[in-house]
């Protein structure tokens, strides 16, 4: 049981207040389904019998080939990120209050800070956001400030789904207008409204929901003309191959976000996850997050601290425009080394093999009978693969088979019954593409016999 600090009849208090009889209605909206399980270990074991039953236990699990992407992406991380980052300079530090206690981490910071900026050919970055969609939210707020509150955002129909989710709650909740902005149906590439438009920022995908590639010089251009920001949402590792938003259209893009979990963050159970912001050096009062700064001393020894700190919320309370106390830091630790262990070749070398093999996959399923390619354009490492059969089926077969053959998009409330939306990484090999054709095929005929 838990600890709960509060009395029986507080409890009883709150029940009858919301209309409860017992405290698991708080947690009927939970599917079954999800609902926890006991491990059921027998009592009493020893340490070294415990490591024993969990270890069969592990072993017991079926590991599976994955394909699917939508935001959360498997890539090789060198053994030497986390050794570095689980040190206890690193993996137990607290936020960084202290300058002079908190050099080694500060100067990480720093570094991750320039190597965003490089990424992004942009002016500043701050020091991490809780994740990629909380940061494009924070990028919004920051846009309204800059342009003047009341105004709206024009948001893609073909952003990531959770995404455009996150911006209804953070955004919705402060009456904020949210515009959606339709896509070619035919390309999957957001289409533009024509005429005038008085809002405050245009959002551009770069990956969109569906990996295609959208025409980002000519929709920062269009925002610019309407004097709107431009705010990118960017995969970083295809930053490594693609064109930096830093040089977008005539004037680049204005705020960029994305989620850093392609850089050196292992996938484990929906997480973990860092959002990046980075921004013209104009705009840089009103960014929120940390700032990191590299300065001197009287003595003239290089060192490290926090900048702009009359925007935390432990100075300005309310009106603070960085309201979220302790970055991702540990996150951004890994990011780093990793950056810095593979360099700027390593990760070009990286995202041009998550595309090449994408590419071979695309190649091979176009010989599976009944296959349709729904989007045209050019994509990075994901494409969406219209089945002629429910996606979900073909999905949940290959599933026993030992594949997670993709994400279906009608669970998106995206696109059509049969459409897949399958990611190839570098970790597939040769032999992974062509054992997923071969099971595409056997559970197609399976189905329709």
């Amino acid at each position: 049981m838990p600890y709960i600090p509060h009395g029986a009849d507080e409890v009883a208090q709150m029940q009858a207040a919301i209309g409860i009889t017992d405290l698991e209605a708080l947690f009927d909206e939970v599917p079954a389904q999800l609902e926890g399980h006991d491990l059921l270990l027998p009592a009493g074991l020893s340490e070294m019998a415990l490591r024993r039953e969990l270890e069969e236990r592990a072993a017991a699990n079926t590991p599976l080939r994955c394909f699917a992407g939508g935001g959360a992406y498997a890539h090789h991380i060198p053994a030497i990120v986390w050794e570095i980052a689980g040190r206890g300079e690193f993996y137990t530090a607290y936020t960084p209050y202290q300058a002079e206690a908190s050099q080694g981490t500060l100067q990480v910071l720093y570094e991750y800070q320039s190597f965003l900026t490089r990424l992004t050919e942009m002016e500043v970055a701050n020091a991490s956001l809780y994740d990629g969609a909380s940061a494009l939210a924070e990028a919004c707020l920051m846009a309204l400030r800059l342009q003047g509150e009341g105004k709206a955002i024009l948001v893609p129909d073909n952003l990531l789904p959770a995404w455009r989710e996150v911006l209804h709650s953070i955004l919705g909740l402060q009456e904020i207008p949210l515009l959606g902005v339709p896509y070619d149906r035919q390309t999957g590439r957001l289409q533009l409204p024509e005429g005038e438009n008085d809002s405050a920022a245009l959002i551009i995908p770069q990956i969109n929901a569906f990996g295609g590639l959208e025409a980002v010089d000519a929709l920062t251009d269009w925002a610019h003309a309407r004097q709107m920001l431009a705010i990118a949402v960017v995969n970083p590792l295809a930053l490594a191959i693609l064109k930096a938003p830093g040089v977008w259209g005539q004037g680049g893009a204005d705020l960029v976000v994305g989620e850093g979990q392609p850089l050196g963050i292992p996938l484990s159970a929906g997480g973990p996850f860092f959002g990046f912001l980075t921004c013209r050096k104009a705009h840089v009062r009103q960014m929120p997050g940390r700032l990191v700064a590299r300065t001197v001393d009287v003595q003239g020894r290089e060192g490290f601290c926090l900048t702009l700190q009359a925007r935390e919320q432990h100075i300005r309370r309310g009106k603070a425009t960085s309201n979220i106390c302790t970055n991702q830091g540990l996150m951004v630790i890994a990011a780093t080394i990793h950056m810095a262990a593979l360099g700027g070749d390593g990760l070009r070398q990286t995202a041009v093999a998550c595309h090449r093999q994408a590419r071979r996959l695309r190649d091979l399923l176009a010989d599976v009978p009944g296959v349709q390619w729904p989007f045209s354009g050019p994509f990075f490492h994901e494409f969406v693969l219209r089945l002629p059969l429910s996606a979900k089926a073909v999905r949940d077969t290959l599933l026993e088979r030992g594949i997670l053959a993709g994400i279906c998009l009608a669970e998106w409330g995206m696109g059509e019954a049969g459409d897949l939306l399958v990611c190839v990484t570098e970790l597939a090999s040769d032999a992974d593409l062509l054992d997923y054709r071969d099971a595409l095929l056997a559970t197609l005929k399976d189905l329709s016999a």
